[in-house]
């Protein structure tokens, strides 16, 4: 299907809301029934039908068959947070006693899911190299039910080759996921490469205003009818109507805004190539990286999201660069109009941590959002004066 009729047109039946053009906020939590064949109707599969907003609400609704189809999947589900959507996808395909393969150096609160959650209750894990699949081969046990991808991840952009991933794990009776929110569905669509369940931080690109947490996980129907059933409404991370039409609203300019991020990207990238305080650039299609060629076969762009290692003697000089920047907002996350960066220098030397972060002091994450990125520059270059 278009991008611009997903996005326009698809699940907005505007016959049933007076022809508004922006999808509605349908704000309750019950729903009433008109007689006791739809309330039976109803019970028997609350998934396509409205009982109580906590199962199917009609704005969320809209929103879902917007994101499976951008994703090029049977049905999606939305959550109140990404976090929220990685631990329904996991959870529910495991049980006591199984193993899970993921990738190294996931987001953060994954890695806390599989270490501190997952392992109370006999899940155990292995992280490897996803670079390389004989890796993860060599991971696999007879329990192993999840393969854990990230794709690009969000600091180094390590990549795994989806589709070698997708023929293991599908030989193997296991479950393939992955969080493919660098690029949002706009630059890779992994249910092309056989991966079974895609999953949002959809703070990030979906939304795009920076004014809304959720998280989105797209797959099979059957896939979908299972995490309903079980970790989304037993566990109800649900998103708010309300919060589902910010998205919703989001959702209209995604093309426009990732666009605009990717271009803006490569123009600062290009200046800081030539820039003698650079000693090394991150990014899926910059000609360093090591996995270019297949980056350049799974994805159509990459977004906004690099990263840099300055060259510089001192961290008090390191510190005076961060500060010196006005144009950037020091902050996590990304996919809005503001540009950010995080610093690894940040989590160094923090009250009443004993391990310093495997990243050097001299590392930073930038995101290029949707201003001038002549503006931008300048202020980079600026501050660099200081290294």
């Amino acid at each position: 299907m278009n991008i611009n009729e997903i996005l326009t047109h698809l699940g907005e039946d505007r016959a049933q809301y007076f022809h508004a053009i922006a999808p509605p906020v349908i704000q309750t939590s019950n729903f009433a029934f008109p007689n006791l064949q739809a309330f039976r109707e109803s019970f028997a599969d609350e998934l396509g039908h409205h009982v109580y907003s906590r199962g199917n609400n009609p704005t969320v609704e809209i929103l879902r068959r917007k994101l499976a189809a951008l994703e090029k999947t049977e049905d999606a589900l939305v959550f109140a947070s990404g976090a929220a959507a990685v631990a329904s996808a996991v959870i529910g395909n495991v049980k006591a006693g199984d193993h899970i393969i993921c990738q190294e150096s996931p987001y953060s609160w994954t890695t806390a899911l599989l270490r501190k959650f997952l392992s109370r209750y006999g899940v155990s894990h292995t992280f490897v190299d996803g670079t390389d699949i004989r890796n993860i081969e060599a991971a696999r046990r007879p329990e192993t039910k999840v393969l854990y991808l990230e794709s690009p991840n969000t600091m180094t952009f390590e990549c795994q080759d989806l589709a070698a991933c997708a023929a293991f794990a599908k030989a193997h009776g296991i479950v393939t996921m992955i969080d493919n929110s660098y690029t949002s569905p706009l630059y890779q669509n992994p249910a092309d490469y056989g991966i079974d369940i895609v999953i949002h931080s959809g703070t990030k690109y979906l939304n795009g205003h920076s004014d809304v947490v959720v998280g989105v996980l797209c797959a099979s129907k059957a896939m979908v009818q299972k995490i309903f059933e079980s970790e989304l409404m037993t566990l109800g991370g649900i998103l708010s109507p309300h919060d589902a039409a910010l998205v919703l609203r989001g959702l209209r300019t995604l093309p426009l805004r990732v666009q605009r991020s990717n271009e803006s990207a490569h123009y600062i990238i290009d200046k800081l190539d030539k820039h003698p305080k650079v000693a090394q650039l991150w990014y899926p299609f910059h000609h360093s990286f090591p996995q270019l060629e297949l980056a350049k076969k799974q994805m159509r762009g990459c977004g906004g999201l690099f990263s840099v290692q300055f060259k510089t003697d001192s961290m008090e000089k390191m510190e005076a660069f961060v500060h010196r920047l006005e144009r950037f907002l020091m902050a996590v996350s990304w996919g809005g109009h503001e540009s950010l960066l995080i610093p690894t220098i940040g989590f160094y030397n923090i009250p009443g941590r004993s391990t310093q972060p495997a990243l050097p002091w001299t590392f930073c994450r930038f995101y290029i959002g949707l201003e001038d990125p002549q503006w931008l520059w300048e202020d980079l270059e600026r501050a660099m004066e200081v290294l």
